[in-house]
């Protein structure tokens, strides 16, 4: 079993808070996770029919039985609940009695936000990264391809499934679990067909009213959708780096799935041959990049700060973020040679931001720099960052 890299950020948070709250994507690690941290406690599952009806026939006695703590799976089932925990970690303030976990993002924060303010942390879990698999003996591909069509869902990898064969029922049970939760939505085969024509959006800038079109319904309904998707852990969205740098830079968000395996699938790929050979290489290989990076920045306790810079004029840079105060510019490019054309977005950001650090991750295996200080590193070295 591979051990999460947020393991530690994760007990030092129950040091910190009265409780705390996993959240990731469904079949993320969650309950394994929460198992771990809190190995003898009950754990309760809300998505248990019979389980469900009993906290909500009588949440204050069923409440009585937990009084030393438990995990509690799914919690947003059952909303009551929050407010029971608010009077109970009231009396009680000793650090670190209750997890509690979810995958879905906007239900937890909203009743965290309402009833246990102050009195629960937050960390997020998301699917294997491939520090974590590299780290646990399971990089087993030589080329970045095999992780891609992969993905980082742990049970494919736990009990060597076929994505092609597993991902469809995992989109299955997405759209008739959460999406229902959050959102009566009456036309699911739109909603279905939204989920397919963001997946050919991956690593573009989104124009919202070219997705509607597509679609079939209106803007206001797609910004809704988007952020289904969010909440229940499908996509992000990548924002645009906003400063005094350039007035004239593109508002719109970038589009990336959390997890390129689901993307392969909705895409139609079916192999690592396939994938390869697609069109669409060049956009899943940068998503896979960033979302790297953003998983291994939450795996360290470190959240958000992720941009993209593009101007009117064209210039663009992949990604900007911060680690230990510095700042880096990232490039992203799937071929094994990049050439100076694929440094230029660097280039002109090295021009306007002078101490700024500059990484080209590329599709090859060889690590280079270059005069004007762009460090050329492979896709396996993502895994350090």
């Amino acid at each position: 079993m591979i051990t999460r890299a947020i393991l530690p950020e994760a007990k030092f948070m129950l040091t910190q808070f009265r409780s705390i709250c996993i959240t990731g994507p469904r079949q993320s690690g969650k309950t394994t996770l929460g198992k771990i941290l809190f190995k003898g406690k009950p754990y309760v599952n809300f998505e248990s029919p019979s389980m469900q009806e009993e906290a909500e026939k009588d949440m204050a006695g069923f409440m009585k039985k937990y009084t030393k703590g438990a995990i509690f799976d799914e919690a947003q089932r059952v909303p009551d609940i929050f407010r029971h925990l608010h009077t109970i970690l009231d009396k009680q303030t000793r650090r670190g009695q209750y997890i509690i976990t979810g995958s879905n993002n906007f239900l937890l924060q909203e009743k965290i936000s309402q009833s246990l303010a102050g009195r629960a942390g937050y960390i997020e879990l998301f699917p294997f990264s491939y520090a974590e698999l590299k780290k646990g003996n399971y990089a087993t591909f030589n080329e970045a391809a095999g992780y891609i069509y992969k993905g980082g869902y742990p049970e494919i990898w736990n009990e060597e499934l076929e994505p092609k064969k597993w991902i469809p029922s995992y989109l299955q049970t997405y759209v008739q679990r959460d999406v229902r939760l959050l959102r009566n939505i009456t036309n699911l085969a739109a909603f279905n067909r939204f989920i397919y024509i963001c997946a050919h959006y991956a690593g573009q800038i989104i124009n919202r009213d070219e997705i509607a079109k597509q679609t079939g319904v209106d803007t206001k309904t797609i910004l809704a959708w988007f952020g289904l998707l969010e909440s229940s852990y499908i996509i992000f969205l990548l924002q645009p780096w906003f400063n005094n740098l350039n007035k004239r830079v593109i508002k719109s968000p970038k589009l990336y799935f959390v997890d390129t395996g689901l993307l392969c699938n909705l895409l139609g790929i079916n192999s690592i041959a396939s994938l390869k050979k697609s069109d669409k290489y060049g956009a899943i290989f940068e998503n896979w990049i960033v979302c790297e990076i953003k998983k291994n920045k939450s795996n360290a306790g470190t959240h958000g700060g992720l941009y993209y810079f593009r101007d009117s004029a064209g210039n663009e840079v992949d990604l900007i973020t911060e680690k230990n105060e510095d700042l880096f510019g990232i490039e992203i490019k799937s071929t094994k040679k990049p050439d100076r054309n694929a440094m230029r977005g660097l280039l002109y950001w090295k021009k306007q931001m002078p101490n700024s650090n500059l990484i080209l991750y590329h599709g090859g295996t060889g690590n280079d720099s270059t005069a004007e200080g762009i460090s050329l590193q492979s896709w396996n070295e993502v895994s350090n960052f």
